[in-house]
């Protein structure tokens, strides 16, 4: 007996009518955040930007590319999606910037098992209100629908970005000099990396309810607490190095201070870093109240501060009076003195 039928894709559990339609939704979100450099709508072969070169006396492009990591299963666990779009670019452009670069345009890629419209729609609407936040343009994307890949209701997000700097403008760690100051730029809480760390302490080992909120924390549920976006910092660090005053910068991400900052550090400097001159946020005295090293979390957590600049001591004032006036807060966490050992990058003061 022959028992083959007509099988469509959709029976095997992909609707690419769903996906077309959802193109069309893109397109609108996309064009808030469209540059004029952008050639043409979403949906084509490739996306299309203009690169105007006469802007530059010797350009560089400068490229970053990231994910959000396990942060997507408090999202998840939440059914909250319209967040970490934003964290999504947060991690790509953040990475840019250190380097000058003005983020341009910015692609993402949406893997799922299930398409669910709502879901696709509220992710994407993060990712481009990341992008009219830092600058650049939502120019493409893939959207993939793989059954069985994925468990019903998860996803996973990529994405990547394209920046432009003048090539005597890249900062270099032959740059800074001891004296230099480090100014450290505020984070919003626990950013988008130790969310492994996090979830296994508060949600395994405690058990603590996502859904529930937690005294010392204030009245916000701790699941939309942890879900607070990633910082984007582009235009007040762009202003900052529109001065020629920065000598270096560093995003504070996973490893924290003593994996990100000694990537703008030459071998005989370190940075000097006074833990009091900040107070960290509470959801990171929590974390270690619940269990987390003091000395792991300062190795695995931002602490509070997002990204630094290195400036220097005479032009510190300055750059901390721009921060201002472009709305961005910042904090004299150190300076830069000669390196005692060749291991040690970061010189600690107070406890953690």
């Amino acid at each position: 007996m022959d028992d083959r039928r007509g099988f469509t894709y959709r029976d095997a559990g992909v609707d690419v009518e769903a996906a077309e339609d959802l193109i069309g939704q893109f397109r609108a979100l996309a064009a808030a955040s469209r540059r004029p450099e952008v050639i043409g709508d979403l949906g084509g072969f490739g996306a299309l930007f203009r690169f105007d070169a006469k802007r530059y006396r010797d350009p560089v492009l400068v490229s970053s590319t990231d994910g959000v990591g396990t942060k997507l299963r408090i999202a998840f666990q939440m059914g909250r999606h319209d967040t970490v779009g934003i964290d999504l670019v947060a991690m790509v452009v953040n990475d840019l910037i250190p380097q000058g670069a003005e983020p341009l345009f910015f692609l993402d890629y949406f893997a799922t098992g299930l398409l669910e419209a709502g879901v696709a729609e509220a992710v994407v609407a993060g990712i481009n209100a990341g992008c009219r936040e830092a600058g650049c343009a939502l120019i493409g994307g893939e959207t993939a629908e793989m059954p069985d890949s994925y468990p019903p209701g998860e996803y996973d997000l990529a994405g990547f970005a394209v920046g432009a700097v003048e090539r005597d403008r890249i900062p270099s760690p032959a740059g800074v000099t001891a004296g230099d100051v480090v100014l450290g730029l505020p984070s919003s809480g626990l950013h988008s990396n130790g969310y492994s760390l996090v979830r296994r302490v508060l949600f395994e080992f405690h058990k603590l309810d996502p859904f529930a909120s937690v005294a010392s924390l204030g009245p916000e549920r701790l699941g939309d607490l942890v879900l607070t976006p990633t910082r984007i910092y582009c235009r007040a660090v762009l202003a900052a190095f529109e001065t020629g005053a920065v000598r270096g910068a560093a995003h504070i991400t996973g490893g924290s201070f003593a994996k990100k900052l000694p990537r703008a550090l030459p071998a005989h400097l370190a940075a000097r870093i006074d833990r009091r001159a900040w107070t960290p946020p509470p959801i990171f005295r929590f974390l270690v109240e619940k269990g987390v090293d003091a000395e792991e979390a300062w190795r695995t957590f931002n602490m509070g501060i997002g990204m630094v600049l290195i400036v220097p001591r005479e032009r510190s004032d300055e750059i901390v009076t721009l921060l201002e006036r472009v709305g961005e807060e910042s904090v004299r966490i150190g300076e830069l003195v000669p390196r005692a050992s060749p291991d040690e990058p970061i010189e600690w003061l107070g406890q953690p």
